[in-house]
């Protein structure tokens, strides 16, 4: 991968892939008595999430691991290790801090992470409560700019997220956001990755990630991350970012198809109807609108070239609107 991304300091160590890939040792000594009383609060296409006490800290942590008929696959246990050591290494007020990564008593992967109560974007986006203290525009605003945050810091380590979307941005009770699930991380010198031979295949929710080669969700996917680009860089997380934005702005998909199909051809052909002309009911400022289109421009170079700049942007629009 090329090195274009913004502003490199030796104070933001890179992350290399020979470090987020490396195998656990097969065998891990394990104390099967540490945890216990699990219960299941998230099942994906991947992983289960189970909370359960942690006997050695006496507190309640969020334990992830690969599906059962998953968990022998080479190929998936490689993109959880990265998953899980992506997500400790990237240590940010916007990311959720990871305990412990280990085999179990069967020899299988999992990590352990902080439980956080909440609802995901994607929640409260479906509640429409557009009116209401919790999820007012500038509280929408807010959020996305706490999420470019999170993408900034990882730019800076050189780690692209590659699945922004809704789903993965979870909002607590005290505020707080965090961005959830690396797990199709691109990370320094990284080429094109080797993805297993498996036919893509036609989604009933576009807004799942894909288990093709095709890697990503579709709604929130860039051209060039449509087209299996070999030089993906940070830009196609701001383009996500800028999907993810016109949803929080209109509530409606930024793409419209009824087809896997018909969606990547609409991620092909770039052409997006601005918010305001989507909704023209909802008043949704001009500046906003404005962001949303250069975050989705189809072409890299005519975006945002940094994520930091799109922070800044979403932030100046809040302050002009504060009393």
């Amino acid at each position: 991968m090329a090195r274009d991304f913004p502003k490199p300091q030796d104070r933001y160590p890179v992350v290399y892939l020979k470090d987020t890939d490396l195998p656990l040792p097969k065998h891990v000594v394990n104390n099967k008595m540490r945890y216990a009383y699990f219960k299941t609060i998230a099942r994906g296409g991947k992983c289960i999430i189970q909370s359960c006490k942690d006997f050695h800290l006496s507190r309640v942590v969020a334990y992830k691991s690969l599906r059962p008929e998953i968990a022998d696959d080479p190929f998936e246990q490689q993109r959880f290790l990265r998953e899980a050591r992506v997500t400790a290494m990237l240590q940010h007020p916007n990311t959720i801090p990871i305990y412990e990564l280990s085999r179990d008593t069967s020899g299988h992967y999992y990590f352990t992470m902080k439980l956080v109560e909440g609802s995901t974007l994607r929640e409260l986006l479906d509640a429409r409560s557009k009116d209401t203290e919790d999820l007012r525009l500038a509280r929408r605003v807010e959020i996305l700019a706490q999420v470019g945050h999170a993408l900034d810091y990882a730019h800076q380590h050189g780690v692209v997220h590659r699945d922004v979307k809704p789903e993965n941005v979870l909002v607590g009770p005290f505020g707080e956001v965090l961005l959830l699930d690396w797990g199709l991380a691109k990370v320094w010198s990284m080429t094109e990755e080797q993805v297993p031979p498996m036919p893509f295949e036609e989604v009933e929710d576009p807004s799942l990630t894909a288990r093709g080669k095709l890697q990503g969700t579709i709604l929130y996917m860039s051209p060039e991350q449509a087209a299996e680009s070999s030089d993906l860089d940070h830009r196609t997380d701001i383009y996500s970012l800028g999907a993810v934005l016109y949803e929080a702005l209109s509530f409606e998909s930024m793409l419209r198809g009824k087809t896997t199909y018909e969606l990547l051809e609409a991620v092909e052909q770039g052409a997006i109807e601005s918010p305001r002309e989507r909704r023209p009911d909802l008043e949704i400022p001009a500046v906003l609108d404005r962001i949303c289109l250069r975050c989705v421009a189809n072409d890299p170079a005519d975006r945002y070239q940094t994520m930091a700049e799109v922070v800044a942007e979403l932030q100046a629009w809040r302050r002009s609107i504060t009393p």
